[in-house]
């Protein structure tokens, strides 16, 4: 991608009506832009990010044997009635011009149930699991900290249904062990923290906790093991000692990237959803949910991965893989070489942003390290037919060939 032509341009200042750093630095950079309060628009920077954050989220999901589908945005009344949920006060509801009653999904038990109920009748149809990965509204009245709580974002929430609590507690772990592979692979360490269920189950769930100044949860977690919980339901609090090893137990805000719920029948008996046994008697299928935030994880790691001078995105999850820098030069063969250098990385299926536009090298230096891509490639006069190569959290840089930039990226 010449960056020449790329929709967006950054900005020289932080958009002045916004506190949190994610919302400050990818707005300038030019990945997102704030179109109201909680709700953003997600340009071709921003985008690829999200593409790279649901690709791994994909993958993990695939291999735990869950089917993608995609459910209705549009809940009519009758589904939020029989779960007893309408009228919640997060929920955007609103009357049809033909006097049918709607809310958006903010989330979907009530129809992913319904969708079951026409497919499963044996106990041999199940385990099954299904997610998406499909925008959400919530009328969040505390719309702030950029895409950490927004009105409009993106979930990843699965669904699962089973023949008894067993099967249920079992997937449970999966999920939790394919959630503990996401999120490393996206650069996130995650406490994972036992929490109350809200609005979704009376069972005890658990939350995947990153420690951040900035997050709106506080988890009271162990210094030496892995006992964590949320403060809202804590058995103790910082300063003491643990319940499980003894060890000194300490509190730190948390921003919350995903959760697991045990649903159990909650959602099955409104929905009539149950299964024929192998003794020909009916009984009500149990259920889990699973929800993981895409936006919410783009936001959490440029919390995570940030600098002075801008965004410093780990290499999974970077909108490109290099980000070549032509530095202006009268001498044309620059151009050549800049140009030989992005033809052979474009061939080789490297993803490269390439910088050729008519722009000082202060401005192109400070635009690179603003966008934060991983790793920055400068071909100049002064560097004749080497490129200097430089890893955006790395202080110094090396001079490298073609032919060896080339085998390092692939």
């Amino acid at each position: 991608m010449r960056q020449s032509e790329l929709f967006t341009k950054t900005q020289k200042n932080f958009p002045a009506e916004e506190e949190a750093t994610n919302a400050k630095l990818l707005i300038k950079a030019g990945y997102i832009r704030k179109m109201s309060a909680g709700v953003y628009s997600y340009l071709p920077l921003g985008w690829r990010v999200l593409n790279k954050i649901n690709n791994i989220i994909r993958e993990e999901m695939n291999a735990i044997g869950a089917e993608e589908l995609l459910m209705n945005t549009l809940v009519a009344k009758d589904y939020w009635d029989r779960s007893r949920r309408w009228h919640t006060d997060i929920a955007y509801e609103f009357k049809s011009p033909f006097g049918e009653e709607f809310a958006l999904g903010w989330t979907h038990e009530e129809v992913v149930s319904a969708l079951a109920a026409q497919f499963i009748s044996s106990y041999k149809d199940l385990p099954l699991a299904v997610y998406q990965v499909q925008t959400k509204f919530r009328a969040e009245p505390r719309a702030k900290s950029g895409l950490l709580r927004g009105r409009e974002f993106l979930m990843k929430d699965l669904y699962s249904f089973h023949t008894d609590v067993e099967g249920l507690n079992a997937y449970y772990q999966k999920v939790i062990g394919a959630y503990k592979k996401i999120l490393k692979r996206l650069g996130l360490e995650a406490k994972l923290t036992e929490a109350a269920g809200g609005a979704f189950t009376e069972e005890y769930t658990h939350e995947f906790q990153v420690l951040s100044p900035v997050g709106e949860d506080t988890v009271v977690y162990c210094s030496a093991c892995d006992y964590a919980q949320n403060k809202e339901i804590a058995l103790v609090r910082g300063g003491h000692r643990c319940p499980k090893c003894g060890s000194e137990v300490l509190e730190s805000p948390g921003i919350e990237v995903a959760n697991v719920f045990r649903l159990g029948t909650r959602y099955s008996k409104p929905f009539d959803l149950r299964f024929t046994n192998k003794n020909g008697e009916k009984e009500l299928v149990v259920m889990g949910s699973y929800g993981l935030g895409p936006t919410r994880a783009m936001g959490t790691l440029v919390e995570v991965y940030n600098d002075a001078k801008g965004i410093v995105w780990p290499e999974a999850v970077a909108p490109f893989s290099i980000h070549l820098v032509e530095l202006k030069s009268e001498n044309p063969s620059v151009r050549k070489f800049a140009e030989k250098v992005y033809a052979q990385m474009t061939k080789a299926g490297i993803e490269v942003l390439y910088d050729d536009r008519d722009a000082s090298a202060g401005e192109k230096f400070a635009d690179a390290d603003l966008i934060g891509i991983a790793w920055r490639a400068v071909v100049s006069e002064k560097n004749g037919d080497k490129i200097e190569l430089k890893r955006r959290d790395a202080k110094t840089a090396k001079s490298v060939s073609l032919e060896e930039l080339l085998k390092k990226l692939q």
